[in-house]
């Protein structure tokens, strides 16, 4: 008996390929809003938007999705491949390495999952995918007058944001600022900036910041106190980052939670702390 038929997932199967998971993995993501994930232009000549499989009648039965984005790290600017969307109907789950395998044998990027599930976490670790530290650090969000009569001060209007990052960040903010879940700020003192990406969410039924990213893990990390008061002036009790960014402890009120879902990746030459949520479905899409 032949196997279901294995092929890239290009743009024009996007339409269909949504659908599939809209209708089988996520009702809550819109079909286009999915398809837009994977229409980035974020630096990489992308190969395809991950694989999938049709059965006899040509129906999509199965599929994982690929989002592709390029990023400097330490200096070199990395290619990486996130997965994303692994979805395989019941009659056809004997199929699901296939598609893995055909993602992760593309040369020339690293590949990383930010939200697996715990079936597929333990399938990637089979395909020596390493857990990430999955704990995150709790920031509690007081005043700091102290930090703005220094100068120390936080940019939330786009025009000012844009004028105070250098080219690095500003090329960070330019790439993800169309999502409309993902809100921005620049924090610091003349032009020393960092570019904030969160999101509003809650944490012990209390309003908080939740992190998606910065452009400059130092300056994030010393001006905490500042963008911690800017948080608490906009009604957010507390900030949560992942621990893993983070390049040293918070000289900030704090504590460090645990039993979250571990990210993974593989990748020969990158740590867990190289590993971006920016360029990835964590941006792309609102979960």
């Amino acid at each position: 008996m032949a196997l279901p038929k294995l092929e890239p997932i290009r743009d024009e199967d996007l339409p269909a390929f949504c659908a599939f998971l809209h209708a089988h993995l996520n009702p809550s993501h819109p079909a286009d809003v999915w398809a837009d994930a994977f229409r980035q232009n974020w630096g990489v000549d992308k190969p395809n938007n991950g694989f999938m499989i049709r059965d006899d009648a040509g129906n999509i039965v199965g599929g994982i999705g690929a989002i592709y984005g390029a990023y400097p790290v330490r200096g070199k600017i990395e290619q990486f491949c996130n997965i994303t969307s692994w979805m395989v109907l019941d009659a056809y789950r004997t199929q699901s390495m296939r598609l893995a395998m055909a993602v992760i044998s593309q040369p020339g990027f690293h590949f990383t999952d930010l939200s697996p599930t715990a079936v597929v976490e333990q399938s990637l670790k089979f395909l020596k995918f390493k857990p990430m530290n999955e704990a995150r650090t709790v920031l509690f969000n007081l005043p700091a007058p102290q930090q703005r009569l220094l100068g120390v001060g936080v940019l939330t209007d786009p025009a000012r944001i844009e004028a105070a990052l250098d080219a690095a960040s500003l090329k960070v903010y330019q790439d993800h600022q169309h999502f409309p879940w993902l809100r921005f700020l620049a924090v610091g003192k003349g032009r020393e900036r960092s570019l904030v990406i969160y999101k509003r969410a809650t944490l012990k039924h209390l309003p908080s910041a939740e992190i998606v990213g910065f452009s400059n893990p130092e300056i994030f990390l010393r001006y905490l106190p500042v963008l911690g008061c800017h948080f608490l002036l906009s009604g957010m009790a507390t900030t949560r980052v992942e621990t893993r960014l983070l390049p040293g402890k918070p000289a900030w009120p704090h504590r460090e939670l645990k039993g979250y879902r571990n990210k993974v990746f593989r990748s020969d030459t990158l740590s867990e702390a190289d590993i971006q949520n920016l360029y990835s479905e964590s941006a792309a899409l609102d979960i």
